[in-house]
C-alpha cells in the first residue's frame, strides 16, 4: 500500500539525514516550533505501471481521442488567426461589446471558447452508423487536453507580445500526428482514484480501466493529479503530484562547501569552516567526469547505422526492423540518462549531508555549444547535476546560494586580487601576482565562490575580509543569485589592463 492511515513515513533523501541524529536530539527535533511549521512543497512522484495487452490498447485509444481534440482545436485557431488577417486586411474591426459591456474579439480563442468547442464536438462528431464516437472517450482527459492547448496558446502569444527572441520561443500549438507523438494522459482528482484489489492499491482510472503499479515507494500524502505516458521503449509510467514535506535537517553547522563546475571534472570543491576560516582543498567531494555517452557511443553508433541502413522514404511506412533498431538506440540513451541522474544523486545526498551550506556556480552551459567541448561538457550533464543538488538542498533546508561565474577564474581567493589577463583554457594552475600563491585554478575558483556567498566571516584566522555579496535576480525561486562587489583594489586593476590595451 502507498498510504498508511495518517502516518507518513520519511522517503528516502530525508531518512538518510534524519538516521545522523542521535535518540535525543530526534526527540528535541520531533517536538521543535520549527518542525509543526515545516514548509510544503509540490513534486511530482513518477512510478512504472504494468499493463496488459488490453489496457495498453484503451489508453492509446483514450490519447487517440485527446489528439483529435487537440488537433481541432488546432485547426480552429489557425483558423480564426486568417480570419482576423483578412478582416484587418479589409479596415474592418474585430471588436464588439458583450451584454457585460465588456470589450471582446470576435475571433478570440481562449480557455472558454475552447471548452464550448470541445462540447460541440463531443455532440457532433459521428461515424457512418451514427455512433458519437468522442464521446466515448473520458470528458476528463479531454478538458485536459484543452486547458494544455490553451495554456500553451497563451504562452505563444504572451512571448510574441514581449519580442522575446525567435530561437527562444516555444512557438504555437502544432498538429499531433499518430506516428510521432507519444501517449500521454493528464486525469485531474475526479479522474481517477486509488482502490484496494486483493491487498492489492491499483490505479483505477476514469472509464473503469485498473492498472497495476509498481510501488517502488510511497506517496507521501494523496495524490491531486497523475499524469499516464508512455515513453519511446513502450512502458508505461505514471506520474502522482504530491505534496511534500520538507523537514530541515542541515549537517554540521560549522561547515561549507564551494562548487565549480567544469569538463574534465565536472565538479571541484572546496570544505571550509566557518568558524575558523580553515579551508580544505582535498579531493573528498570532487565528482569526476563519468563518461557514460562515451562509453556507449560505439553501441548507440550501431543501432543508429542500422536505423540508416533500413529507413524509408516519408511516404513510406517503417519496417519492422527499423522499428527494432529504433528501440535498441532508446534503449541506450535512456541507460545513460539513468546513471546520471542516479551518479548525480548519491552525490548530491554526500554533500549534502556534510554542509550546511553550499556555495554554487550559477553555471549556465549554453554557450559551451558554440565550443569543441560540447560534447564532453554534454556527457558531463551539468545542468542536470545543478539542478539535483538545488532540490537535495532543499528538502534537506540547506543554506544554498548560486553565486555569478564571472571573475572566478581570476580572482585570487586568499588576497581578492585580480589577474591583468583572462586565463587560457589551457593553464590549470593559477598563480595570483599579489600574494603569490599557486594552487589548481578549479580549487581557487571554488574557493572564491565561498567567499562571494559571505559564508567566511570577517577577521577569521589567515582568510581576508571579504565584501558581502550584492543580491541579484534569482534564477531558481527561492535560492538567491549574489553577483561580487568590486573592490577598488580590482577596479585599479581593470583600468590599468584596459589603458594598455
Amino acid at each position: 500500500m502507498p498510504l498508511e492511515g495518517n502516518t507518513l513515513p520519511l522517503e528516502r533523501p530525508l531518512r538518510y539525514l534524519w538516521n545522523r541524529f542521535s535518540p535525543l536530539d530526534r526527540e528535541h527535533v520531533r517536538g521543535s516550533a520549527y518542525i509543526r511549521s515545516m514548509a510544503r512543497k509540490t513534486v511530482r512522484y513518477t512510478y512504472r505501471i504494468r499493463v496488459s495487452k488490453r489496457v495498453d490498447n484503451a489508453l492509446v485509444r483514450e490519447y487517440g481521442l485527446c489528439r483529435a481534440v487537440w488537433n481541432h482545436l488546432v485547426a480552429e485557431s489557425r483558423n480564426r488567426h486568417q480570419q482576423r488577417r483578412a478582416f484587418e486586411h479589409a479596415d474592418l474591426t474585430t471588436l464588439y461589446m458583450d451584454q457585460k459591456g465588456i470589450l471582446r474579439d470576435y475571433f478570440e480563442f481562449g480557455y472558454n471558447e475552447a471548452s464550448r468547442l470541445l462540447t460541440m464536438l463531443r455532440h457532433t462528431l459521428v461515424d457512418e452508423s451514427g455512433r458519437q464516437w468522442l464521446a466515448e472517450g473520458s470528458a476528463v482527459t479531454q478538458q485536459q487536453m484543452v486547458r494544455n492547448f490553451a495554456s500553451a496558446r497563451r504562452r505563444a502569444l504572451m512571448e510574441q507580445k514581449n519580442q522575446i527572441p525567435t530561437s527562444r520561443r516555444h512557438g504555437l500549438p502544432k498538429f499531433k500526428s499518430q506516428n510521432t507523438s507519444l501517449p500521454s494522459l493528464n486525469y485531474s482528482k475526479d479522474g481517477f482514484k486509488l482502490v484496494e484489489i486483493d491487498g492489492r492499491t491499483r490505479l483505477k482510472l476514469a472509464g473503469g480501466t485498473l492498472v497495476s503499479v509498481v510501488w517502488s515507494r510511497r506517496l507521501p500524502s494523496v495524490p491531486k493529479s497523475v499524469r499516464v505516458y508512455k515513453d519511446s521503449l513502450g512502458h508505461w509510467y505514471a506520474s502522482f503530484v504530491v505534496i511534500l514535506e520538507l523537514v530541515p535537517m542541515p549537517g554540521p553547522p560549522h561547515a561549507a562547501i564551494g562548487i565549480d563546475w567544469g569538463v574534465a571534472t565536472t565538479a571541484t570543491t572546496v570544505h571550509v569552516d566557518t568558524v575558523t576560516g580553515k579551508r580544505d582543498f582535498s579531493d573528498s567531494y570532487d565528482l569526476s567526469h563519468p563518461q557514460f555517452g562515451k562509453a556507449a557511443a560505439a553501441e548507440l553508433a550501431a543501432a543508429q547505422k542500422r536505423m540508416a541502413r533500413r529507413r524509408r522514404p516519408k511516404d513510406q511506412p517503417r519496417t519492422k526492423g527499423y522499428a527494432r533498431a529504433q528501440r535498441e538506440a532508446a534503449k541506450v540513451y535512456k541507460r545513460v540518462a539513468n546513471q546520471r541522474r542516479d551518479t548525480g544523486h548519491k552525490w548530491a545526498r554526500r554533500v549534502v549531508a556534510a554542509h550546511s551550506k553550499i556555495a554554487v556556480e550559477d553555471f549556465r552551459p549554453k554557450f559551451l555549444a558554440k565550443t569543441t567541448m560540447v560534447k564532453k561538457s554534454a556527457d558531463a550533464g551539468i545542468a542536470l547535476l545543478k539542478n539535483i543538488l538545488i532540490w537535495q538542498a532543499t528538502i534537506a533546508g540547506i543554506d544554498l546560494r548560486l553565486v555569478d561565474p564571472r571573475y572566478t577564474t581570476t580572482d585570487c581567493a586568499d588576497c581578492d586580487a585580480r589577474t591583468k589577463h583572462h586565463l587560457p583554457l589551457g593553464q590549470r594552475t593559477y598563480t595570483c601576482e599579489s600574494c603569490g600563491v599557486s594552487r589548481s585554478r578549479d580549487k581557487n575558483s571554488a574557493a572564491v565562490m565561498v567567499a562571494r556567498a559571505g559564508f567566511i566571516p570577517a577577521g577569521a584566522e589567515d582568510v581576508r575580509p571579504q565584501k558581502a555579496a550584492v543580491p541579484s535576480r534569482q534564477s531558481e525561486p527561492g535560492i538567491p543569485r549574489l553577483v561580487r562587489e568590486r573592490t577598488q583594489e580590482s577596479c585599479a586593476l581593470t583600468s590599468t589592463h584596459e589603458m594598455s590595451r
